[in-house]
């Protein structure tokens, strides 16, 4: 069977039986519907355990990131532990493109999967107006006599679709770009914001642009946090729904990880500590990218520290890494596998960095055999980092189970969490020590129109921010063709922003783009309305 049909085939729990389970009546609640709804009060007293699962350099063949956490999270369910799994909310422009939804997959699902795959509780549309609210705001201000000397403008449009002809547009005065809302500011403060007060104040604090002197201008000299605050005001409360063996899952947010910082929001992972024993969440693409973001972007604003990491990896990913086409992907071929593994152990060392017992987790697929298994477990004990095997995509949460326990043993491991980097760094060397201590690039190069808005962003106070890497997610390098674990490769940053709101500074290495095009075969091609019925979705 498809995902889609197990999804609808589950006899799905009335949403306030889920909220029961952790703790939540129905004045906690607001619902929509019977199986989804937003939870409006919660105690702010963290009383649970931080798992962070995240993977080795994804390739077009999908390790599992999602299946992994939601069984995991069921698995714990299963071992009578308080378990809740918090995930970001998928963008339609994946949806309708190549990579397909993020809900899971087999019977490790979160549902309604069809509603959470599209519009949901309105969360992106939400975001996305509030964005687009600002930039006709800039626009008006402008048309009526530009008070505030606006010269250059530094935020942009966005939309929740992948659409290559608004990567630059020209309206009627000036030219006007558009990126993906998961790559918006909006998007990033909505996830980084601690309390409604504060996604206020970092709102406000957007610099939309600057003047004739090269003074920052904000979203506040406007007069329309306000107005942003109201549009968000709904969305901002965590989404609660269930998993096919009627875990409770939290879904809210979704920035992604090559081009923004990639984690559910803080607000959804504070919800879920303060409600659970154990809560299982989830970082986008490789951990090069969503999880040193993770670490060092959210975990830095937030004060979390990760109890334990599950990095997850696949044979036909390590093949893939090793030198395999997706061709002869299925064929027995150890030699590639074992090169493959350099990318496995990549990452564990880079994890080890920040001092959190890491357990490597083999997402099995039925074609694995058990000799290739056999030569990652081993691998792994070389590593010293304990290895799981889960078949939690055809078995659900009893197919997580062996995880299951040795995540609880290594959350009672003591753990020195460290960041990678000080706040008081230079931006330059925040993002040389990502570039060298995570992707292992031999040298970073920066145009002189790159270290000119490096210098100005600096001169303007905001030299402490940690930086939020843009690049490929298929490569350590920013050559998405370069892949395994390459060294002696030289990173190059083209260009540089500071997204104030968010409290980072966001750095673009290679030709990354932030608006994503559809492929030749977009998923849209599959999906369909039969007898009322959406069908094709994935």
């Amino acid at each position: 069977m498809e995902d889609i049909e197990i999804a609808r085939k589950c006899n799905k729990k009335d949403i306030r039986l889920i909220a029961k389970k952790i703790g939540l009546s129905e004045n906690d609640i607001v619902l929509y519907g019977n199986d989804k709804c937003k939870i409006k009060s919660f105690s702010k007293k963290s009383k649970g355990k931080l798992i962070l699962v995240t993977a080795i350099s994804p390739t077009p063949l999908g390790e599992g990131k999602t299946t992994v956490s939601i069984g995991l999270a069921d698995a714990l369910r299963k071992e009578n532990k308080n378990s809740i799994v918090v995930l970001r909310q998928p963008s339609m422009g994946p949806v309708f493109g190549i990579k397909g939804g993020a809900t899971g997959g087999g019977y490790s699902q979160v549902v309604p999967m069809e509603d959470i795959n599209l519009h949901f509780t309105g969360d992106f549309h939400a975001i996305t107006s509030a964005n687009n609210l600002l930039c006709s705001a800039i626009d008006n201000h402008i048309y009526f006599g530009n008070k505030l000397d606006i010269k250059e403008i530094y935020f942009h449009r966005c939309l929740d679709v992948n659409d290559r002809a608004l990567r630059n547009v020209e309206l009627e005065n000036r030219e006007e770009k558009f990126s993906i809302t998961a790559a918006s500011e909006i998007m990033a403060i909505f996830c980084l914001a601690s309390s409604f007060d504060d996604l206020k104040r970092r709102l406000g604090n957007i610099i939309i642009g600057s003047n004739s002197n090269g003074e920052f201008i904000y979203a506040k000299d406007l007069k329309i946090e306000g107005s942003l605050l109201a549009l968000l005001k709904d969305a901002f409360m965590p989404n609660l729904v269930q998993t096919l063996e009627e875990t409770p899952a939290i879904i809210h947010g979704g920035p992604f990880a090559n081009i923004a910082h990639g984690c559910n929001s803080i607000v959804a992972t504070l919800t879920g500590l303060s409600l659970a024993d154990y809560v299982v969440t989830e970082a986008g693409f490789g951990a090069d990218l969503g999880a040193e973001k993770f670490l060092d972007i959210k975990c830095r604003k937030a004060h979390l520290a990760p109890d334990a990491i599950v990095l997850v990896a696949t044979i036909k990913a390590l093949k893939y890494h090793g030198g395999v086409s997706k061709e002869d992907i299925f064929l027995e071929n150890n030699n590639a596998l074992k090169l493959g593994l350099k990318n496995l152990e990549r990452h564990v060392n880079n994890l080890k960095q920040y001092g959190v017992p890491v357990v490597v987790c083999l997402n099995k697929f039925s074609t694995d055999k058990d000799s290739e298994i056999s030569i990652v477990e081993d691998f792994c004990k070389k590593l010293l980092v304990k290895f799981s095997v889960s078949t939690a995509y055809s078995n659900g949460g009893e197919g997580a189970k062996d995880l299951a326990e040795k995540i609880v043993s290594e959350c009672n491991v003591e753990r020195k969490f460290k960041l990678l980097y000080d706040d008081n760094l230079s931006i330059v060397e925040k993002i040389n020590c990502v570039a060298k201590k995570i992707y292992h690039a031999s040298n970073v190069e920066f145009s002189d129109l790159v270290l000119d808005k490096i210098k100005k962003i600096e001169k303007n106070g905001y030299a402490d921010y940690p930086v939020c890497i843009a690049k490929t997610q298929y490569s350590f390098s920013d050559d998405a063709k370069l892949l395994g674990a390459p060294e002696n490769f030289t990173i190059t940053v083209k260009n540089v922003e500071i997204f104030n709101g968010a409290e980072f500074i966001t750095v673009y290495l290679g030709a990354i783009m932030v608006m994503p095009g559809l492929s030749k075969s977009p998923n849209y091609e599959k999906i369909d309305v039969v007898n009322g019925e959406i069908v094709g979705l994935s």
